[in-house]
């Protein structure tokens, strides 16, 4: 019994110290960040900042709120999130829910094409050429329409649908209910944690994506989304533009590129990280929805 109980404090141990390794090593990128955002800009350059800002400073940040874009660029942000969000869960819903019927025509057919897109894809100049022919280059529509369906989400749908009671459904065309105000009235009012779930995805995933603004927004700037504007501003030329338009005083001494970027990368992921926490659970239960039938 003695032999049995050190051998589970042993491996409590060992699981404490793993997670706490782990703990530190996703954390402490973030708290660098944060840390040298806070400190001078020749005290960045000099090294060895590494657990507490060297000589406060706040101008970075000032910095960054001067300029006009990140607020035009966090505006298409939360507007795409939103828009994309709603648009991609209720047309996977949708799809998905007439995916779950068995008696769809050609459901099969369906399902191979859907599982195929999963694993393979036409490449990124195909798809660049697909975007330009369908005129959505430099459109706002390039952040809608390209993500209104992903297979992935389907398929939590369709698990999620099978698992309601046929009943339900029944009784409504019995009171002669179509299958469009099926979904509208019964089925999508049951399925909150599943649109919950997937509206966390798209929308994390839509604040989170800095490619599209990159590849298809080329001419029209106003459009770029904030995670394009941090890529360009650590890039160089943004970071080196905003630096420019500082009085002279303080871009020698506080303000450098390097604490620029630092600064951008806080303030257009500060958002993201406070929300995420609390949504944490609706991820763990997006693993699960479904896949138990009961």
């Amino acid at each position: 019994m003695k032999k049995r109980l050190k051998k589970v404090k042993l491996f409590d141990v060992i699981n404490v110290l793993l997670m706490v390794a782990i703990c530190f090593l996703m954390i402490y990128p973030i708290w660098y960040v944060v840390v040298n955002s806070f400190s001078e800009g020749t005290e960045v350059l000099k090294g060895g900042i590494y657990w507490w800002p060297r000589n406060f400073c706040l101008e970075n940040y000032s910095a960054v709120f001067k300029n006009k874009e990140i607020y035009t660029a966090f505006g298409i942000t939360v507007l795409k999130t939103v828009v994309g969000t709603v648009t991609s869960v209720l047309f996977t819903a949708m799809v998905a829910y007439g995916l779950s019927k068995s008696y769809l025509v050609g459901r099969k057919i369906f399902m191979v094409m859907g599982i195929v897109t999963m694993f393979f894809s036409g490449g990124l100049i195909p798809y660049f050429l697909l975007i330009k022919q369908l005129g959505m280059l430099d459109s706002f529509w390039v952040y809608i329409i390209p993500a209104l369906f992903g297979f992935y989400n389907a398929i939590i749908f369709m698990t999620f649908f099978k698992n309601i009671p046929v009943e339900l459904e029944e009784s409504a065309k019995i009171d002669g209910a179509n299958d469009f105000v099926i979904f509208l009235k019964i089925i999508l009012p049951v399925s909150g944690p599943v649109l919950a779930t997937i509206a966390l995805f798209n929308g994390v995933g839509q604040w989170n994506d800095y490619f599209t603004g990159v590849i298809y927004i080329t001419n029209e700037q106003w459009l770029i989304p904030i995670q394009t504007f941090l890529y360009k501003v650590i890039s160089e030329s943004s970071s080196a533009r905003i630096v420019a338009n500082m009085p002279a005083s303080v871009r020698n001494s506080m303000v450098t590129s390097t604490t620029i970027k630092y600064a951008t990368m806080v303030v257009t992921t500060f958002p993201i990280v406070c929300v995420y926490p609390f949504l944490q659970k609706y991820f763990v239960q997006g693993i699960m929805v479904g896949s138990v039938k009961g």
